[in-house]
């Protein structure tokens, strides 16, 4: 790796949490110097502006879930249904070090993108297609292997259980409590149990 990648990605990981947690618009340069102890200079020899960073850094925190996300997914569970409900497993076990970084990533990029950052908003549109088709995958293989219903819609449940999750994150994070994602996470469970497995 070149000594101006290394630069970047050092430029990226040390200001990944500061981005989730201020925003794209909360943080300013002398935040960046001051995490990763560059100058000015330096930061503008690797990064156009501040908002190239920002999605950069973005598209970073984005890869870190998924690779968890594929993580929870690939794991030796014995059936489609348990792998399906490694999504509930994930937030459970990671919740609290997701409210230490300042939540969610994607919904956090997507509030501060708005209509104001429109490569932002593009960057969080691609994630959140990621993540559904990944949750829609794991349905229909089980719809494949007859452990799902199969007149269910994949695609749709997919989005259910991402608007459950970024609900339950973002008003858990504004009360500085889990039991809302709980309340979601325990919905998904159950949906998946009642609705979707045979």
């Amino acid at each position: 790796m070149k000594k101006s990648e290394k630069t970047r990605n050092y430029i990226i990981e040390q200001t990944a949490d500061i981005f989730n947690k201020k925003g794209y618009a909360g943080t300013s340069l002398s935040d960046i110097t001051e995490a990763t102890g560059l100058t000015k200079g330096a930061f503008y020899g690797n990064f156009a502006d501040k908002e190239e960073v920002a999605v950069a850094v973005f598209e970073h925190n984005a890869f870190f879930l998924h690779q968890l996300l594929m993580q929870y997914f690939n794991k030796s569970y014995r059936t489609w249904k348990d792998r399906l409900c490694g999504l509930t497993d994930l937030y459970r076990d990671h919740w609290l070090a997701l409210y230490r970084k300042g939540g969610c990533p994607l919904i956090n990029a997507a509030i501060d993108a708005d209509d104001t950052f429109p490569v932002l908003k593009e960057s969080t549109a691609k994630a959140f297609e990621v993540w559904a088709k990944e949750i829609a995958r794991i349905i229909d293989a089980g719809k494949k292997q007859q452990e799902f219903h199969p007149e269910i819609s994949a695609k749709e449940y997919a989005s259910l259980f991402i608007i459950l999750i970024e609900g339950g994150i973002l008003l858990s994070k504004t009360r500085g409590q889990s039991s809302h994602l709980h309340i979601a996470l325990d919905r998904i469970d159950k949906i998946i149990a009642e609705e979707i497995a045979i």
